[in-house]
């Protein structure tokens, strides 16, 4: 079988880190400190960016949408989201389909998540350091910064902390204990009369303008392919 062109991008980022969030969550953050609620409560703690937990937390919080911003549908759309941009990352170490290579699909032959996410020309936003440490761009703690005062503000936990918190919470329980839910396209093996693998490889925003290129497969709306906004890709089961 010949080789999968090398992907260049697992996911165009971060589709909220530009002017139209900030408008929408400054107002909606202004419209909380306004309704008068002065007993503040710390609904949402997420985990230091310098550990796994917390690091992937904030990949799977920036990859999706939360109320007020382009592409947010519901709380249950986004946490969907969030699951499936991380069964990305476990397929692209666990679940290397016949044909490919780790490194073809994913630029790395790493099974360390945080080497996953951090793969040169990834995931935008997530890189290292020069001192080989993950760090995310000053944008991604930007956004998250104000969705944690949103989500702090009022007198009880709103939909903010309910993302927040999933997100935070879906990291650790990866991390402590694997892979615990359905990848939703798994089962997955044609697209469009193409044969696939099944799975999700990668994803990107839900744009006609974005493909990784290659032998990745988009998957349609009718099988469930744009959660949270982004669009998946599986691969093809042949490749070119």
């Amino acid at each position: 079988m010949k080789a999968t062109h090398k992907q260049t991008l697992l996911a165009r980022a971060p589709k909220y880190g530009y002017a139209g969030w900030t408008a929408a969550l400054v107002g909606t953050l202004a419209l909380l400190m306004n309704t008068g609620a002065t007993d503040a409560a710390d609904f949402v703690t997420l985990d230091a960016p310098d550990s796994a937990s917390g690091y992937l937390a904030r990949l799977l919080i920036n990859e999706n949408p939360f109320p007020g911003e382009h592409s947010y549908l519901s709380l249950e759309d986004s946490k969907l989201g969030m699951r499936q941009v991380l069964w990305v990352l476990d397929d692209r170490m666990h679940h290397v389909p016949t044909g490919y290579s780790q490194a073809q699909i994913a630029s790395t032959r790493s099974q360390d998540i945080l080497d996953v996410i951090t793969a040169r020309n990834q995931c935008e936003g997530f890189s290292r350091d020069l001192a080989g440490k993950p760090v995310c761009a000053p944008r991604v703690e930007q956004r998250l910064t104000y969705l944690e005062k949103i989500a702090n503000s009022g007198g009880q936990p709103g939909k903010f902390a309910d993302l927040l918190n999933y997100g935070q919470g879906l990291a650790r329980a990866y991390l402590q204990g694997g892979r615990q839910a359905a990848d939703r396209f798994a089962g997955l093996t044609e697209v469009d009369r193409i044969a696939v693998t099944g799975r999700g490889y990668s994803w990107m925003t839900d744009r006609d303008c974005y493909h990784p290129g290659g032998n990745f497969v988009a998957i349609p709306d009718a099988q469930g392919g744009s959660p949270g906004g982004n669009r998946f890709y599986t691969l093809r089961k042949d490749p070119k």
